[in-house]
């Protein structure tokens, strides 16, 4: 793979205290939050698209089967098929975010079915960096709630529970912290970008002790470009859609309210809708367009997850750059 291009600024590098003649550089904040707004070209990425779509589908069919199963009282095949959705949803999400990770180090993104190989063959990797960073969070946790119960002794407990109140809260906000800006969003990139599970925890360790303010910078930043682009989605599917009902009900001669052609873009289905009160022509327009409005849908929540997996490998890829350029 390319190497990725350097994020660090061309400003004047600055002496460090106490070591002559070694300079470290400063981190380029412009150039980072640039890499992270160039996430929005993915959107012009059609087979990241069609990668998404195709695995939210797949789990949505396989999570409305297990619902099925589960009106049915067949327990068994609704935990096989909620399985199902959980697997489709996590791996097709790997794929796409491998191919994110090719155009994020400008090279040929790989096709989709060897995005999905590919994926099939490092997803358990996310799983146990994961459960590693768990682990150490629990040890975390039961040092906490040792301090509490030592808090708790007579006489010295309140004394102790003096130094443990302010340990115990900025410990826990920065944890919270830590796996907010650096395990949730960075894990996957770290795996896409070549890592092993055992490579990827102690590369987020390293990002938690030196990198934790900027990836926090960059993933609110991140998280401002998906949520605009989520909002400018939601709009632009609602208006379209109030404008689709409304000429559909002139259109058509149906005596519906206009609304009701409406619910599959809000990703509902025709359960909710009280067939007794509406004239049998109109049932199988309602359904048309409930499915269409679910495919709407679907596409409103991939555009901006597209957004999310290309912004994380840029982010991952200017701190790594940063990284590597101040250890050389």
């Amino acid at each position: 793979m390319h190497d990725s291009p350097s994020v660090l600024s061309s400003e004047p590098d600055v002496v460090l205290p106490g070591t002559p003649g070694r300079r470290a550089r400063r981190f380029d904040w412009w150039q980072a939050l640039i890499r992270v707004l160039s996430s929005i070209e993915s959107l012009r990425d059609g087979r990241i698209v069609y990668i998404l779509v195709a695995s939210f589908a797949g789990a949505g069919l396989a999570l409305a089967t297990a619902q099925a199963s589960l009106g049915r009282n067949e327990l068994n095949w609704a935990i096989g098929q909620g399985s199902a959705a959980l697997f489709i949803a996590f791996y097709g999400a790997n794929a796409a975010g491998l191919m994110a990770m090719d155009r994020a180090l400008g090279l040929v993104a790989r096709d989709g079915w060897q995005a999905v190989e590919d994926a099939l063959g490092v997803g358990h990797r996310v799983l146990l960096a994961l459960a590693g960073v768990f682990g150490v969070v629990a040890v975390l946790a039961a040092a906490v709630l040792g301090l509490y119960w030592l808090s708790g002794l007579p006489r010295i407990g309140p004394w102790l529970f003096v130094g443990v109140v302010p340990l115990t809260v900025v410990l826990i906000g920065l944890v919270m912290l830590a796996m907010l800006a650096v395990v949730g969003p960075l894990t996957g990139p770290s795996v896409w970008h070549g890592a092993t599970s055992w490579e990827a925890f102690l590369g987020l360790g390293r990002l938690v002790r030196e990198r934790l303010l900027q990836s926090a910078v960059l993933v609110g930043a991140l998280s401002l470009v998906t949520g605009l682009v989520g909002a400018a989605s939601s709009v632009m599917i609602l208006a379209g859609g109030r404008v689709m009902a409304e000429a559909s009900v002139f259109v058509l001669g149906v005596d519906i309210p206009p609304e009701t052609l409406m619910v599959g873009l809000l990703g509902r289905n025709t359960q909710g809708i009280n067939a007794a009160n509406l004239p049998a022509e109109a049932l199988p327009y309602i359904s048309s367009a409930t499915i269409g409005g679910g495919v709407v849908f679907a596409l409103a929540l991939v555009l901006p997850t597209v957004v999310y997996l290309r912004g994380v490998c840029e982010v991952y890829l200017a701190l790594k750059a940063a990284e590597l350029e101040e250890g050389a």
